[in-house]
This record gives structure tokens, sequence and C-alpha cells, in this order.
């Protein structure tokens, strides 16, 4: 099953859901406001594509950050705890494919190669 994690409202996300229903494929949607990222889910996510991939420093959530708090990022653990405190500041969507692998944001000819 593919499980994607986003925000609905997220113009991104909305977009990914939108081409996997017309690729009729079967998958399950996370909403980060509803139940975030456990701390386990986003250590698995940093090590599969890297903190400096999963953590969008071009999102308002991280421009909002105090200066400190964003200079206080600097490896994979300080990052993962900013992004538990702040699901928002996480590059959406993220997706577990069927075969172990994850990928962040929406490129349609990658997913086409990773769709079951």
């Amino acid at each position: 099953m593919i499980h994607v994690y986003g925000i609905p409202n997220c113009d991104t996300v909305s977009k990914s859901l939108k081409w996997l229903q017309a690729q009729q494929a079967e998958f399950v949607f996370h909403n980060f406001k509803v139940e975030g990222p456990s701390l386990e889910k986003l250590h698995h996510w940093e090590a599969a594509v890297s903190w400096q991939r999963l953590l969008n420093k071009q999102s308002s959530t991280w421009r909002q950050l105090l200066p400190h708090q964003q200079l206080a990022v600097k490896d994979a653990n300080s990052a993962v705890l900013v992004m538990q405190a702040q699901n928002s500041a996480i590059k959406r969507p993220v997706v577990e494919w069927p075969n172990g692998d994850i990928t962040v944001g929406f490129v349609a000819t990658d997913w086409e190669k990773l769709l079951p």
C-alpha cells in the first residue's frame, strides 16, 4: 500500500493525491494536522532521504522560527526535533512506497516508476 503524508490544503499534496487517483492507485493519506509523524517515523525518513531534503527551509513555518531556533538545526537529530514540533516544516508530500522507497515532493515521472 502507498502511504502519503502531508497536509490536505497544501497545493503539492492536493496535486499528488489527484494524480494518484487518476492512476487508480490505492493509497492511504495521513494528515499531519490530525496526527503528526512519530520521532521513529521522522528518523526513518531522514535516514532514507536526508534531513536536508526533508526539512523545508522555504516554508513559512521555517521562516517564522526564531533565528536561534533555525541556527540550532545542525544535524539530523536537531532537524528531526524541529520537524516533530513543527510538522508544517516537513517538505510535502512524504510517500512510503510498497517497495520500501521513500520520496519527498511530487514528480510525476518519478512516481510512475514507483507505482505497484
